[in-house]
């Protein structure tokens, strides 16, 4: 079930989602189309061309419930921790800024899927599952 969304302007063809604290400075993309740490990603987009669509899910109580892209590809699947329960999305200049609460503080388990994987992606969808006990 879709719980948020926000569409992001990016100069720089990389996106940060995870915790609201400062994005640690040994997370490096790289040439990988995403990289993450115990409590960020960073996703490759692309920059200056268009808004980022970016999508944040829960796991449906009902089927019928829209649900994140089944054509998008995952580009990474595993824990995060959110020490305020809050998700946050915004570019690398940290100039735009989405945050949205997901529960309480703990580690998420995170599906980050983009259209295109790589520096074209221009829309992300993100399902959070959580907290881990």
């Amino acid at each position: 079930m879709q719980i948020a969304g926000v569409d992001i302007y990016v100069n720089h063809p990389v996106l940060h989602l995870g915790a609201t604290d400062w994005v640690p400075l040994s997370l490096a993309l790289d040439a990988a189309p995403p990289a993450s740490c115990d409590t960020h990603v960073a996703v490759r987009v692309r920059p200056q061309s268009g808004l980022i669509k970016v999508r944040l899910f829960t796991p449906p109580d009902d089927p019928q419930a829209e649900g994140p892209d089944a054509e998008f590809t995952t580009v990474f699947d595993g824990p995060l921790l959110l020490p305020d329960g809050r998700l946050a999305v915004g570019d690398v200049e940290q100039l735009t800024r989405f945050v949205h609460r997901v529960g309480d503080r703990g580690q998420f388990n995170v599906r980050v899927a983009v259209n295109t994987p790589g520096p074209d992606a221009s829309a992300i969808d993100i399902v959070i599952t959580g907290p881990s006990k």
